[in-house]
């Protein structure tokens, strides 16, 4: 019996140093297996995602009921063109109206804090810089109907010509604008894109730089529209729109 219980226990024993010895290569292994991954460089700093278009369309369907569906402004430009505008301009101007630093009543009810937070200002700013309005009606084909053509002519944005020196005009403005605006008129940065855009609304924003009733450059020179003539302002005008086809240009 002694004999039997003997070669058990050494059978068990030997059992568990089998079981350990044949155990201890995995782990190894897993700690090799992990080595890689605890010396894997950390992952780059993830960047900040694009303004949601979708949600950019959604809040301009507010601001659609005066400065239309696409952008494209109203009444001759008592409602300003803002499609295809620079996003960084018209982030300052919503965030202005909301601080009130730029006086405009009716922009009040939804410029508000609580209405119009920063991220849906983003996104609906970015959104607008996108839509583009062709200068030119469109090529229709003799089987597109009424409703189609009629709505291709809602997006095609043409400024009527302002009468004016355009040559003057042009002077001046390469002279004193286009380093804020751009030689095309298209704007740089903050800095509003004035070509396409409705000519009785640039000469309601001009005379209220004029009145002080809003700053024209912040940070840039002061009174650089004070030393021009009002003609030359409407020369300058006239040159703005004689440019708003590229092609033109």
């Amino acid at each position: 019996m002694r004999t039997i219980l003997a070669r058990t226990l050494f059978l068990l024993v030997a059992g568990l140093g089998v079981a350990g010895a044949s155990a201890a290569p995995p782990k190894k292994a897993a700690a090799k297996a992990a080595a890689p991954a605890e010396a894997a460089p950390a992952p780059a700093p993830a960047h900040a995602a694009p303004a949601d278009e979708d949600k950019g369309k959604e809040i301009n369907g507010v601001c659609a009921a005066c400065h239309g569906e696409f952008g494209q402004g109203g009444k001759r430009g008592e409602y300003p063109r803002i499609a295809g505008q620079r996003a960084a301009y018209l982030k300052d101007q919503l965030k202005s109206f909301r601080a009130r630093k730029r006086i405009n009543i009716p922009m009040y009810p939804y410029t508000q804090e609580r209405e119009l937070p920063d991220e849906d200002i983003e996104a609906v700013s970015e959104y607008l810089a996108k839509i583009q309005l062709p200068t030119k009606p469109p090529e229709f084909k003799d089987s597109d109907d009424a409703l189609t053509r009629l709505l291709a002519m809602e997006k095609v944005m043409i400024v009527p010509r302002a009468e004016g020196d355009i040559e003057n005009g042009k002077g001046i403005y390469q002279k004193e604008c286009f380093s804020c605006h751009g030689r095309d008129g298209r704007g740089r940065g903050k800095f509003p894109m004035l070509v396409g855009q409705y000519t009785n609304y640039l000469k309601k924003q001009v005379d209220s730089y004029l009145k002080g009733e809003r700053p024209h450059d912040e940070e840039g020179p002061k009174g650089i529209l004070n030393t021009l003539k009002e003609k030359d302002i409407q020369d300058i005008l006239a040159y703005l729109t004689s440019i708003q086809d590229p092609e033109k240009q």
